[in-house]
């Protein structure tokens, strides 16, 4: 194995980035298509719970370590108990979905990218740099308040994850280039940029670490919308598969 397949083995293992053992596309009837009502409120309701769910995750961390003397822990435990918490719950968040959050290469690879597109390798690099950023500034945060995770901001933060990993089921699992456009605008993008504004708010250095995350989300949004132009511009909302339009002709 040479060191570039080393690197992306690794650095996928970290991410989570594997080869999905079955193709997930919703293969869309462009021809008449039709507004898929029962996708749209799986979508909502799977972010609802996810929220719900890590949200309720931050309460039970209050509740746990509230038990207990933590002024008795060795010096550094609880920096160590809160910067793995948070590793956890940025790399890991998807375990909280109720939707198939499959990280897949594949897809990227399949589409049609413009010149300016980054190689596949560097997804999951940056990524893994990200959600290192993602952690410090997360942990800054906690420490601010008083090493609270139950905080408007770091709700904030796991609301952000919930849309984001929306988000990838829409586009990465299920190949809706269309949905995926103003998904990833209200959802990922628009969610960072109010956490940055939040992590400022409690303390500066907390904004100026997750900045970075902004950022690459913002070159991520024009990319996904120029996959969108690239292949075949579909509706920009979920569309009724055309096995379920014949089905449906077949009754």
């Amino acid at each position: 194995m040479n060191r570039k397949k080393i690197v992306q083995s690794s650095v996928n293992t970290v991410m989570g980035v594997n080869e999905a053992t079955r193709d997930t596309t919703v293969q869309t009837d462009l021809a008449n298509p039709r507004w898929d009502q029962p996708a749209t409120l799986t979508y909502l309701g799977a972010t609802l719970a996810q929220v719900a769910a890590m949200t309720g995750l931050l309460w039970a961390m209050d509740f746990a370590l509230g038990r207990f003397d933590t002024a008795a822990l060795p010096q550094g435990a609880m920096t160590a108990i809160a910067c793995a918490f948070f590793a956890v719950v940025t790399l890991r968040s998807r375990f909280f979905s109720l939707l198939d959050n499959t990280r897949n290469g594949g897809r990227y690879q399949s589409l049609q990218r413009p010149g300016w597109a980054p190689p596949p390798l560097a997804f999951p690099i940056v990524w893994m740099s990200i959600a290192v950023l993602r952690v410090v500034s997360a942990y800054l945060v906690w420490s601010a308040l008083g090493q609270t995770f139950l905080s408007w901001p770091l709700v904030l933060y796991v609301i952000h994850l919930s849309l984001g990993d929306t988000w990838n089921t829409i586009f990465t699992v299920e190949g809706r280039l269309g949905a995926a456009v103003p998904m990833v605008i209200v959802g990922p993008l628009l969610s960072v940029a109010v956490v940055t504004v939040a992590y400022f708010q409690v303390v500066p250095l907390a904004g100026w670490v997750i900045l970075p995350s902004l950022v690459w989300l913002a070159i991520a949004t024009a990319l996904c919308i120029s996959l969108w132009r690239l292949n075949g511009q579909e509706p920009l909302y979920p569309v009724v598969s055309a096995v379920e339009v014949t089905n449906d002709h077949s009754l």
